[in-house]
């Protein structure tokens, strides 16, 4: 049984809800997932977004920085007291947040709504970019914009006061990273930049390609999500087929790889079958990826994962789903004694799909954990929620913890930090990418829903 924080009980301030018609048949990558939209209507523009014959429209004059001091006290703030909910402003929790169970000492706020927001990033002005694609890919959300979107907070009352699209005609997109003077997209296979100035909404460049990740290519599991380590290496993941066969030596498909100038990016770990996240803490030069393993493959010692990037490891799939642990029904046995062993698992289906780093602004436990966003299983949602894993201050890696055993009471580094969205209604849509602001609000995106939302301590 998955451990749980102290929760508050609030039936009273439950508002009705019509449950989302879902296919219980639907697979979690099954290509008739919903999240496939028609991006023939996208208006024909160039890289940078900009029809040739417009002028980008002049940023506005108020900016804000982005930052939010005592974010809990604004206006449409839930707060979860000792006493129970406490909705600032009065009323009750909107649909967006009534079902949702927190700490005492923390409280959420909606931010906003994109169709299919599959990866956030605060930008150095402090606006919200929302990347928001239409092509299908593992679990997809329904209205995509094939759009990366942007949602500025300039009068700083916690919610978002518009949206802009900053680039368009971009059906496959999904990494997105900010590095000092520029901003960087996935475009299909490619990894795109252009140059970028703090509090810049609209596009002023043509973007320019930085690699083309051609070395494989799965049409489900095409996201290629990316993020820059403490000494400026960017890595990048590729994802590989639910259906490969075991080879020994096994070809790089799904795995990680670096953009270090040479064409298509260098191999640095293998063995993955989709590598849904990329994200770098700070302080340890370190790097993490989260991985979907094989389908179905609970029987075979099947986990998904969450992994530290190094040069060199092989993470298994397609043969092995552990240490030591081949899959059952590969012929010949294929040796897994060299497979890098995890120390940070969830059973098959719970499907760890974002990854944030709280960066020491909020009380322990929680201060300075990595925080997980897990999409749940694809015809139960069971598994949907937030988890906090430790991690070592003194090295900057997790602290070995998993749900796989649901008799187990205490799962090491691992605790769930937010639940609610898994109580069979589906009602509530499905937790997908996470993003600390540099307030220390958690920004926590919904791709069933659209919703955005944010989370803090109250004490912040």
């Amino acid at each position: 049984m998955r451990a749980r924080p102290l929760v508050l009980a609030y039936p009273s301030l439950l508002a009705s809800f019509t449950a989302l018609l879902l296919s219980c048949t639907t697979s979690r990558e099954s290509t008739s997932d919903a999240g496939a939209r028609d991006a023939g209507d996208a208006t024909a523009q160039n890289d940078a977004g900009l029809d040739a014959t417009e002028e980008p429209p002049p940023v506005p004059d108020a900016e804000s920085d982005g930052n939010l001091p005592h974010a809990c006290n604004t206006a449409g703030s839930m707060q979860f007291t000792s006493s129970g909910i406490v909705m600032m402003g009065g009323g009750a929790p909107p649909d967006s947040l009534s079902f949702l169970h927190l700490p005492v000492g923390f409280c959420a706020h909606l931010y906003g709504n994109v169709g299919n927001p599959r990866q956030l990033r605060i930008a150095p002005g402090g606006e919200l970019f929302v990347a928001s694609p239409t092509t299908t890919t593992t679990g997809g959300g329904p209205n995509g914009q094939a759009a990366i979107i942007v949602m500025p907070d300039d009068n700083n009352d916690g919610t978002a006061d518009d949206q802009t699209t900053f680039l368009t005609n971009l059906p496959s997109t999904q990494g997105l990273m900010f590095a000092p003077g520029y901003f960087y997209y996935q475009d299909g296979t490619r990894v795109m930049r252009m140059p970028y100035a703090p509090h810049q909404r609209f596009v002023t460049a043509a973007g320019e390609p930085v690699v083309d990740i051609t070395i494989y290519q799965d049409s489900l599991h095409w996201p290629k999500t990316f993020d820059t380590a403490d000494d400026g290496t960017i890595y990048v993941g590729n994802g590989g087929d639910q259906g490969e066969a075991c080879q020994q030596p096994p070809p790089f498909h799904g795995g990680i790889l670096k953009i270090d100038g040479s064409e298509g990016g260098s191999p640095v770990a293998q063995g993955f079958r989709n590598p849904i996240a990329v994200r770098c803490s700070h302080g340890h030069n370190l790097c993490f990826a989260l991985e979907l393993a094989l389908d179905y493959s609970t029987p075979s010692g099947g986990r998904e994962k969450m992994v530290p990037i190094r040069q060199g490891d092989d993470w298994g799939f397609p043969c092995c789903a552990t240490t030591n642990t081949p899959y059952s029904g590969v012929s010949p046995v294929p040796d897994c004694s060299g497979v890098a062993t995890d120390e940070v698992s969830w059973v098959i289906g719970d499907t760890p799909f974002g990854l944030a780093f709280e960066p020491g602004n909020w009380p322990a436990p929680w201060k300075g954990a990595a925080f997980v966003a897990t999409h749940g299983a694809a015809s139960t949602w069971h598994g949907a929620r937030l988890s906090a894993i430790s991690l070592d201050p003194t090295t900057g890696l997790p602290v070995p913890g998993n749900d796989l055993n649901s008799t187990e009471t205490d799962n090491g580094g691992m605790s769930d930090f937010a639940t609610g969205w898994d109580d069979g209604t589906f009602a509530h849509g499905r937790p997908a990418a996470l993003e600390f602001s540099p307030d220390g609000r958690l920004f926590l995106s919904n791709d069933r829903t659209g919703d955005i939302i944010w989370i803090a301590p109250m004490d912040m």
